[in-house]
């Protein structure tokens, strides 16, 4: 089968960051699936993995966690899936990546690919559906009740990925008043037409454009990148008793700021579940299903910003260095092996 791969951690400007290879076809054992990739999606996850991690002398490693595709097989275990499904995924973080024509996923982190869309448009939204949902209804824990009112959300580069399906997400399905930010005209434009309420400038003091708008110290923030250099507008715009959640990588950040407010911090990892196998590891398939459904019924669309083309090297080297940049809006896709 064809794949995608690395051999050392490189600049993604050199020739070999990303290489075309050939590998061996697994087999479905226990309750994976065998599933035939028809699109991927790049998340920054891609990048640092390609950057940071190398593999071992003279091995290859394949990266990737989003796909969709068709089952073409299943393991003997199991009991949701079966040839011929249509699905979308994030993958696992332990495992060998989405870039590759054949790829093995657990049924528990599985979800039947939303009818309406095509395999371009479905894999835009996995990976960020999850840690967007994980984040609002499960580390933040807001209420799903649209009548719940009066509290707001923070949505540190609502443009991006993730941010674009939380948007959505705090809009649709609850009662919250949405703030996004953005520094660029058409991704504040693309965060309107999202749904937020406000969109406010990240290269700005946080706390001075929250301020600016009127606007009361702020519920619950999701603070999705450069959560150190937001860290202490975060501690002065957030409310007492309010809650942060983050998902990036910050450089060292004091939470004692925190402490007088009774503010908590909380992490959101979607790899959590499959990286231990968590008795609840089969969240994700609902979630994924419940996603779908959402996307089916019109209240959810997908976030795909861009398509890059066939899946080979050089496209993911372009959708690397885009990523790299900080300039993307909405997903990078990729479809079809050439």
């Amino acid at each position: 089968m064809k794949a995608i791969a690395y051999r050392q951690s490189l600049p993604i400007t050199h020739d070999e960051a990303l290489i075309d290879i050939d590998l061996p076809a697994p087999q479905a054992q226990g309750r994976d699936l065998l599933v035939a990739v028809k699109a991927i999606s790049v998340n920054p996850v891609d990048v640092k993995i390609r950057a940071n991690v190398p593999p071992a002398d003279g091995a290859t490693k394949v990266i990737g966690w989003d796909a969709a595709g068709v089952v073409q097989a299943v393991g003997p275990d199991v009991t949701m899936f079966k040839p011929g499904d249509e699905v979308w995924y994030a993958g696992d973080l332990t495992r060998p990546g989405t870039n590759s024509e054949l790829h093995l996923v657990d049924e528990r982190i599985v979800g039947h690919k939303p009818r309406t869309l095509d395999f371009a448009q479905a894999a835009a939204l996995p990976l960020t559906a999850i840690t967007a949902w994980e984040l609002l209804f499960e580390r933040l824990q807001v209420s799903r009740d649209k009548g719940v009112t009066g509290k707001s959300l923070l949505v540190i580069g609502a443009a991006g990925g993730v941010g674009s399906i939380l948007v959505q997400l705090a809009r649709q399905l609850t009662g919250l008043t949405v703030i996004g930010t953005a520094s660029r005209e058409d991704t504040a434009e693309w965060v309107k037409e999202l749904g937020a309420h406000h969109v406010i400038d990240h290269s700005k003091p946080l706390n001075e454009e929250i301020a600016r708008l009127g606007l009361p110290p702020v519920t619950y923030v999701a603070a999705l990148n450069q959560t150190d250099h937001h860290w202490p507008a975060i501690a002065e715009l957030v409310a007492p008793q309010g809650k942060v959640a983050l998902i990036d990588d910050p450089a060292a950040i004091d939470v004692r700021v925190l402490k007088r407010k009774s503010v908590s911090l909380h992490w959101e990892f979607m790899f959590t579940r499959s990286m231990f196998e968590t008795d609840d590891m089969a969240q994700q398939h609902q979630l994924l299903d419940d996603v779908a459904q959402l996307v089916d019924t019109g209240v959810i669309k997908t976030t795909l910003g861009e398509r890059y083309g066939a899946i080979n090297a050089a496209n993911l080297k372009r959708a690397h260095a885009l990523i790299e940049s900080n300039r993307a809006k909405g997903k990078i896709v990729l479809e079809g092996f050439a």
